[in-house]
């Protein structure tokens, strides 16, 4: 019973009492509607109640769902350890970058070096600062 104690199953308590109170509490305020004599509250006196039954209903389906619900099997490999091929990694290729990606990632690296300076204070490529 610990699973309906999570934040999650918590949630779907507190909406299942809220709905409910809201959805009993307006047909009787439309019960009482249709005591004054307005003849449709007669049908939403009905209908809200139902809607309470309806969120019932979800509630108790998704609880059976959870109690069904087994917790999943360890994984464990269906090839036997003396079938499986051991593939080489390879290393990364390295890619070949042009001006601009270099004076970017050069750009990146002097802010990476130095935390506390603004984005402006690094030198722009071509302007003579270092």
């Amino acid at each position: 019973m610990r699973r309906f104690l999570t934040p999650r199953w918590l949630a779907r308590h507190a909406a299942l009492v809220v709905l409910v109170g809201a959805f009993l509490a307006l047909g009787w305020w439309q019960l009482g509607r249709a005591r004054e004599g307005n003849l449709l509250s007669y049908g939403y006196a009905v209908e809200w109640p139902l809607f309470a039954l309806f969120v019932i209903f979800v509630w108790t389906r998704e609880v059976r769902d959870e109690l069904r619900a087994a917790p999943p099997p360890p994984r464990a490999s269906a090839v036997p350890e003396d079938l499986r091929i051991q593939v080489p990694m390879r290393a990364p290729v390295p890619v070949e970058e042009d001006a601009a990606t270099s004076a970017y990632n050069e750009y990146l690296a002097w802010l990476a070096a130095h935390p506390e300076a603004r984005p402006g204070d690094a030198a722009r490529p071509g302007s003579g600062a270092a």
